[in-house]
């Protein structure tokens, strides 16, 4: 039997997670994982719409993968993920990757093993793709990628319509699961020996779940979890940063103190193009209270450079506010046209040279001040979680602190999955350096 399986995965956790959840369908019918594709005789792409680049990757990755099915039948080839959920992807993969076998979306992961066996056994292309998200499916298995630490949705879905962004269209409007249905997951998580969750959503903080439970009730609720001892969430919304949420930073111990709070931009103009719903004022004022209740919070975020009719005066609204704010890292984008999005009829695109320009600025400011911030933790100690090996050096062991700070240290295997306290000896740009005390 053929069940060797390899998924690519482009973008967010959101989709990190779905591959996890493919995974886990696939090893209970009794597949097994491989780390390379060429072993693989199931290959998987789970897909990304958010960014340009990750659309021309797909399509590379997509063509290399023909010369293989030429050569071998059997080979199976199916593409998942948000791209999936446009119509126009569809149809260019349709008639330029007609040897692709099934084409699925966002909202019908669950059918993914149906889908492979009716082409295992009938040898017929499935194209499944799914409108609209209906009832969230509780229950599917997660192969995850760590021991200790888990990816757990609370929501999908996003309500916001930013101009720019095409996740509404391909994520659907927002859906909350039930409270008592993600703490009994978590509950069970930590059974098995998860000490870190993640919480997700499009837009986390926006969480309704019955019975009027917010997305603070929801962090107060998974807080009394025994055995658990780190939560995060990702990726919030600034409309929907409240002060019980900011309280929540305050009373809950296991609350991680480290926020990603998208900015997009320091241009209160700007802003409003993008239909993000807070002006740069605004924006400070939440930091502001988050450091004033939180001293020591960390902080990451996203920026856009290059949104249209962006101009240099804006820009530099954007510079002042990193400057302000003084992230700890950040997540810098040139702005690429979204097909289906309100953006991509605007007027005044900016040339790509100028994006490049204020990018590169961009970055070296940011990447300025993360390194001073990194420097401040030298002969501090910090408590981390071992995530295991680094990738370059197997006596080199990485994790991360509380404030999502990547940490590098002379470990042991033993050491995997436990919080150990290190020393830090050295602030790089984008890690720091240890030693187990």
């Amino acid at each position: 039997m053929r069940n060797t399986f390899n998924i690519q995965t482009f973008g967010c956790q959101m989709n990190e997670h779905d591959s996890e959840v493919i995974a886990g369908m696939l090893c209970e019918k009794g597949f097994a994982q491989v780390a390379e594709r060429k072993d693989a005789d199931v290959a998987i792409i789970n897909t990304c719409s958010v960014r340009d680049n990750a659309d021309k990757r797909f399509f590379g990755t997509l063509g290399q993968l023909k010369k293989r099915k030429m050569h071998d039948p059997e080979f199976t080839v199916c593409v998942c993920g948000c791209m999936m959920q446009q119509q126009h992807v569809i149809d260019t993969i349709k008639s330029k990757y007609p040897w692709v076998d099934i084409i699925f979306g966002t909202h019908n992961i669950h059918q993914f093993p149906q889908l492979l066996d009716n082409v295992l056994k009938e040898k017929k292309k499935q194209i499944e793709v799914w409108p609209d998200g209906a009832e969230i499916v509780e229950g599917l298995p997660a192969k995850r990628l760590h021991k200790t630490k888990a990816l757990v949705n609370i929501m999908f879905g996003c309500n916001n319509f930013c101009t720019y962004c095409i996740v509404p269209y391909t994520r659907g409007r927002e859906r909350s699961r039930k409270p008592e249905d993600i703490v009994n997951e978590v509950k069970k998580l930590v059974e098995d020996g998860v000490k870190e969750i993640m919480l997700l959503g499009q837009n986390v903080n926006s969480y309704k779940g019955e019975g009027d439970v917010d997305f603070a009730d929801l962090i107060y609720m998974l807080n009394q979890v025994d055995g658990l001892e780190r939560i995060r969430f990702m990726t919030s919304h600034p409309k929907d940063l409240s002060d019980k949420l900011i309280q929540a930073f305050v009373e809950c111990d296991k609350l991680c103190k480290n926020i990603h709070l998208p900015v997009q931009s320091g241009s209160s103009r700007i802003l409003k193009e993008m239909n993000r719903k807070y002006d740069k004022e605004k924006y400070l004022s939440l930091v502001k209270m988050l450091k004033d209740a939180v001293p020591g919070i960390t902080m990451s975020t996203d920026i856009i450079v290059g949104f249209p009719g962006e101009t240099e005066e804006d820009f530099l609204e954007t510079l002042d506010l990193v400057e302000k704010v003084r992230y700890d890292s950040a997540f810098t984008f040139l702005y690429s046209i979204r097909k289906g999005t309100p953006a991509e009829k605007y007027e005044n695109q900016i040339p790509e040279d100028v994006k490049h320009e204020r990018f590169n600025r961009l970055v070296d400011l940011v990447n300025s001040i993360s390194a001073e911030k990194n420097a401040a933790y030298i002969g501090k100690v910090e408590k981390v979680l071992v995530e295991g090996p680094s990738k370059t050096n197997s006596k080199t062991y990485t994790g991360r602190t509380d404030g999502f700070k990547l940490v590098n240290f002379i470990g042991n295997p033993d050491m995997v999955g436990k919080i150990v306290d290190v020393r830090i000896t050295e602030g790089k740009t984008f890690s720091l350096e240890g030693e187990v005390i």
